[in-house]
């Protein structure tokens, strides 16, 4: 079944050449079935680009998926053309009053900056609070996923001495868990980040569960019981020239970066990249819409009930 996003949105032609099945809205319209409405909280400074990762990934499920792009007000996007922000963003006085299946929140590069210093800090608070009244299940990424996890739950980040940066293995912890049902013991993810967590502070939250984690890159994927609040600290969604972008613009930058471990063959940035995420990321977006949005919303979204902050 179809994704269902504009035909004007840059997405729908990049996603077409790859045979990825997107509907135009209007053809949506014409079948007699409700698509799943998830909203996209974008903070990524390259919306486009993110846009397009997220989309592929929630294209690949038998369910028809619509989605609503959402931005900050209290920050002007300053990396991606106005024009773009107009035509397919809203803003959250646009949505508040309207309920979704699933959210998204993606991450930002704001690991170095205390929650409270960020612009849209009290703003995104507020989206967070909406999250529980009128989404369904809610994912949170990186910088998104540390965000929420501190402001639900009260667990810190943990500033890094230098920035995990490459592709990691991670382990599934709780394998009999919906949203890794089919997974290897053993996955890899990629990271880029200068924050993480402490094992310790997650044991001690008993909200939430370990999914999976990693020796070196540390915890991974979280949840509450309810799988209504999802939690992912790496980038699964990044494509295979995405670690490889961020080095070469940090390297022109001047900035004192290490290559990414793990992602070039023999760490030699002069060779290309090992794409060796990418159906364990399709597999995660998949059991998410099918385990915890697609079998457990209710067909009438008025009918949603309200989230707290204790599992279910």
């Amino acid at each position: 079944m179809p994704l269902i996003i504009p035909k004007e949105l840059p997405a729908f032609e990049d996603l077409a050449t790859e045979n990825v099945f997107v509907m135009h809205r209007e053809r949506a319209k014409s079948q007699e079935i409700r698509p799943l409405r998830i909203l996209i909280l974008n903070l990524m400074p390259t919306k486009i680009v993110t846009e397009t990762q997220l989309a592929r990934l929630l294209a690949n499920s038998p369910l028809q998926v619509q989605l609503t792009f959402l931005q900050t007000a209290s920050h002007t996007a300053s990396h991606t053309p106005e024009a773009h922000m107009q035509a397919f963003y809203k803003t959250f006085d646009e949505i508040k009053d309207k309920r979704f299946d699933g959210m998204i929140i993606t991450g930002a590069p704001l690991e170095d900056m205390d929650y409270e210093q960020v612009d849209y800090w009290q703003e995104l608070c507020g989206i967070m609070d909406f999250s529980k009244t009128n989404v369904y299940s809610t994912i949170h990424l990186c910088w998104g996923a540390l965000a929420g996890l501190y402001y639900h739950f009260g667990v810190h980040k943990v500033h890094l001495p230098q920035k995990m940066f490459g592709v990691f293995p991670h382990r599934v912890t709780r394998p009999a868990n919906p949203l890794v049902r089919g997974f290897d013991e053993v996955f890899y993810a990629p990271h880029s980040r200068w924050a993480g967590l402490s094992r310790q502070d997650i044991d001690a939250c008993a909200d939430l569960r370990m999914l999976a984690e990693s020796d070196v890159a540390g915890p991974m994927l979280l949840s509450t019981d309810s799988g209504r609040q999802i939690f992912v600290i790496g980038h699964p969604e990044y494509d295979k020239y995405t670690l490889d972008a961020e080095y070469r613009r940090d390297v022109a930058a001047g900035k004192a970066i290490g290559v990414p471990v793990h992602y070039y063959p023999n760490d030699d940035p002069t060779q290309d990249p090992v794409f060796c995420w990418r159906a364990h990321a399709h597999l995660l977006y998949t059991n998410w819409l099918n385990y915890y949005v697609y079998q457990n919303t209710p067909y009438n979204l008025e009918q949603l009930e309200t989230l707290g902050n204790r599992t279910e």
